[in-house]
This record gives structure tokens, C-alpha cells and sequence, in this order.
């Protein structure tokens, strides 16, 4: 089969490799009908992920039709078509059976990790792929809900949502500020509106993902390169500052702009991936009761995230952009790679 292989920092190849097998009980066969390009991918190109080896197949995200099924599934059959949630989950170690599947325990790699596709084992950027622990980790595509809807749900929303909505205890009547509105601030954005926040500030540096930002619920946009943004955040508040920030970008500049702008009591939520050691202002956080969470995507809420979709509650079509077919992934990557020149959002890669 084809998939696309990491090479090495600031490599990648688009080439032929073995087709996957089944290699446990709990295993399926999924052949890839649509996947995409995380901005997980390009910091492991960039070298900010160095568990990921040269020879790995990138891609965490997406839905496919099962080909083949182990031994022990029984809930699943050929045939089906399902969402490859990007969290592996074998359901019975310790953190699984806490709602942690961030880290679950299982034998794949034995990292306490349950991110794994692309990252410990092959991934979704591929003609197939194989799943571990298939029942725990998959989710049936229902009718209604296209393969290109579904893969939105691999991994952005719940990550937008979990880690920025849930992880920033928003409520009802805050003001919330939105740092970075790539896909999975876009999608902390959309998932936001579900509580009813008074305001929701999109700032980027790119005027045009500030604009979008409005289709998926933004009330207010501020361009972080104005020399006054941050007066003009606050001028959108009482002058205090907002009741959650949240860094969907994954720098030490972003992190710091959340906690200027944080009103005292409030909260940082960080949802970006950290590829440098970002300073920490305890001297100032502590005295104003600032609460800063983060994390890996757990994915537990990928099925009511899918109910949402289903009934046009979440517009899921809304973070597509640009659609390539498989062959075509390297050209995808680039205009990826290139979001602020080419306006992408999220790139579907149609096998």
C-alpha cells in the first residue's frame, strides 16, 4: 500500500510500504476513505516529538471501512464503516477504567500514552491502517453523518472542546478569549457557544482565520499583531480581563498573551502543543488566583460530539477547507503548512 512516512525532522515521503496485519485478537483492518492533517503532524516534522521515529506512518484522524476483524471483536463486522478516534483505549487498565484514555496502560509501546496512531505505531495517513483494541477505540459512522464529518471528530473537537471548554470550566455569561484560530481553536470556539458564554474573542495573527472565526460562533475578533490588541481585548470585558483564556497554538507567546489578558480568578486552559519550555509568572499567577489546566485529549466525549453533528447542533462541514484525494497528500501538506497564504482550516485527504 502507499502511506506517508516520516523521515526525520523536516522529512516525509509519500511512498510504498507492507500492507498492515492483524497482530491481536482485539485488532480490525480498516481501509482509509478519508483522513487529514493534524497540526500534531507538523510539529512532529519539525522535530517537537522525538517519541515519533524515522519510518513511522503519520495521521491520527479519520473514518474507514473495516476489511478485516480479530478474533475477540464481536461488535463490529467487515464491512462497517467507522471514525478512528485518535486516542486508543484498551478499556481495562487503570487509567481506562478512571476516564483517563489519554493514558491508557495498554501493550502498544507500554507508554501509559493512548495517543499511538502516528506517533507509537503507524497511522491514518495510509491506504490502511491497523487498530488496536478496535471496541474501545471506534466509533460507527451513523447515517447521516459523512466520512468527512466524522473524521472532524477524530480528534479537533473533542480537543477544542475537552481540553479548552471542559478543562476551562466555561459558563454561562463568561467572556471567553480564543488564542489561535487554527481548527482546534475554532473548534473550542464552536464547542464554547454550547454553554452560553456572553462573548467569545477570537485572536489570531491571520485577519482572515479572525473572520472565520465568526461562522463558528465567534462574537468578537481581535489581529494579535495590532500593537493594541490587548486594549482592545480588554475593552471588550469590564476592563478586568476575561473569564477564560484559552492557548490553542502551542508557543511560549501565545501562552503569555492568555495570562495577560486573564481577569483575576479566572482560568488559562492550554490546549496547544508545546514544542519549548514556556515561562511561568507564579509571582504574579498565585496573588491572583489564576487556575491554568492542560492535557491530552481523552476523546470520552467523541459520542455526544457525534449526537451534535448528527443533528446540525455542531456544523462539522464549516472547518473543511480544502479536499485533495490520497495521492495527492503532499501537495495537501503544503497548503497546510502554508495556512496563513492559502486560508486553509482543515484539508480532507479523500482516499
Amino acid at each position: 500500500m502507499k502511506a506517508l512516512v516520516y523521515k526525520g525532522p523536516g522529512q516525509k515521503s509519500w511512498e510504498d510500504v507492507p500492507d498492515p496485519v492483524l497482530k491481536e485478537p482485539t485488532d480490525i483492518i480498516v481501509k482509509m476513505i478519508t483522513t487529514t492533517i493534524c497540526g500534531t503532524d507538523l510539529h512532529i516534522l519539525k522535530g517537537d516529538v522525538p517519541a515519533v521515529t524515522p519510518g513511522r506512518i503519520l495521521g491520527h484522524e479519520g473514518v474507514g471501512t473495516i476489511t478485516e476483524v480479530g478474533s475477540a471483536v464481536t461488535s463490529l463486522k467487515v464491512g462497517d464503516q467507522v471514525i478512528l478516534s485518535c486516542i486508543s483505549a484498551c478499556g481495562h487498565c487503570d487509567y481506562c477504567k478512571q476516564g483517563v484514555f489519554s493514558h491508557c496502560l495498554g501493550d502498544e509501546g507500554r507508554s501509559g500514552i493512548g495517543w499511538i496512531f502516528g506517533h507509537l505505531i503507524d497511522g491514518t495517513q495510509a491506504e490502511y491502517v491497523r487498530v488496536p483494541y478496535a471496541e474501545t477505540s471506534v466509533y460507527l459512522l451513523p447515517a447521516g453523518v459523512t466520512p468527512q464529518q466524522g473524521t472532524v471528530l477524530s480528534d479537533i473537537l473533542p480537543t477544542g472542546y475537552e481540553i479548552g471548554v471542559k478543562y476551562g470550566q466555561v459558563k454561562p455569561g463568561d467572556v471567553v478569549a480564543v488564542i489561535g484560530a487554527g481548527p482546534v481553536g475554532l473548534a473550542a470556539i464552536a464547542t464554547a457557544g454550547l454553554y452560553g458564554p456572553s462573548r467569545i474573542i477570537a485572536i489570531d495573527v491571520d485577519a482572515n482565520r479572525v473572520e472565520q472565526a465568526k461562522k463558528f460562533g465567534a462574537t468578537d475578533g481581535v489581529v494579535s499583531t495590532d500593537a493594541d490588541w490587548k486594549d482592545q481585548v480588554l475593552a471588550l470585558t469590564d476592563g478586568l480581563g476575561v473569564d477564560v483564556a484559552i492557548e490553542a497554538v502551542g508557543i511560549p507567546q501565545t501562552f503569555t498573551m492568555c495570562v495577560d489578558i486573564v481577569r483575576p480568578a479566572g482560568h488559562v486552559a492550554n490546549v496547544g502543543v508545546h514544542g519549548h519550555p514556556v515561562e511561568l509568572a507564579l509571582q504574579d499567577l498565585w496573588i491572583s488566583n489564576i487556575t491554568i489546566s492542560m492535557g491530552l485529549v481523552n476523546t470520552d466525549t467523541l459520542g455526544t460530539l457525534l449526537k451534535l453533528v448528527a443533528q446540525k447542533k455542531i456544523v462539522a462541514e464549516n472547518f473543511v477547507s480544502h479536499t485533495f484525494t490520497l495521492d495527492n497528500i503532499l501537495e495537501a501538506y503544503d497548503v497546510f503548512g502554508r495556512a496563513a497564504e492559502t486560508k486553509a482550516l482543515k484539508v480532507i485527504i479523500n482516499a
